[in-house]
């Protein structure tokens, strides 16, 4: 029996206390390893959020289903500052993503594309993002599909202190023209 993806789903700010357990079973299972926190205690990943909390230019949020149980992990930060800072050009209007599901035994057709949709989507919302900078490992092709999926155009491979990246982007308006949305 084959379950499809129709959530909706609603942001909240992650509590780096209270989320802890929850993420640190996220972030060190095999299969976030392109998150790269396969060996993090829960110390470490409660530290690693703290530090986001505090952090002016990076926010990490939880994204709930209809039901308000966390289904996935969003950050989004200011790559002028964080993350890409001296690696590209930014433009006015720049807002940098990562987001994060979390391991299952029953996968969800379609989930994790519902979930960058919605977390795009989520960006979009604020009217001073004008375009959404994606920095993943060269060699995560999944994302790159999903990426592609709603909307981002490759530009170049970047060399990061921790990985090889694909610096990818995504306008409001190639978005709307993945979704089909008319703009």
């Amino acid at each position: 029996m084959s379950t499809t993806a129709t959530s909706t789903f609603t942001f909240r700010p992650l509590d780096p206390l209270k989320d802890a357990e929850l993420l640190h079973a996220w972030v060190t299972h095999p299969k976030a390893a392109f998150w790269m926190m396969q060996d993090a205690s829960l110390v470490d990943v409660e530290r690693a959020y703290m530090e986001i909390a505090a952090d002016e230019h990076h926010h990490a949020l939880l994204g709930l289903d209809e039901d308000g149980v966390p289904a996935f992990l969003m950050e989004k930060y200011d790559p002028v500052h964080r993350e890409l800072a001296g690696l590209y050009e930014p433009l006015p209007g720049d807002v940098g993503m990562h987001f994060l599901t979390p391991p299952t035994d029953r996968p969800v057709r379609g989930f994790t594309r519902s979930v960058i949709t919605a977390v795009m989507a989520h960006l979009f919302e604020d009217p001073d993002v004008r375009r959404v900078v994606v920095e993943p490992d060269v060699s995560n092709k999944a994302v790159h599909a999903l990426n592609e999926a709603v909307g981002f155009v490759p530009e170049r491979e970047i060399q990061k202190p921790e990985k090889k990246a694909l610096l990818s982007f995504c306008t409001r308006e190639q978005f709307e023209a993945a979704r089909g949305v008319a703009v």
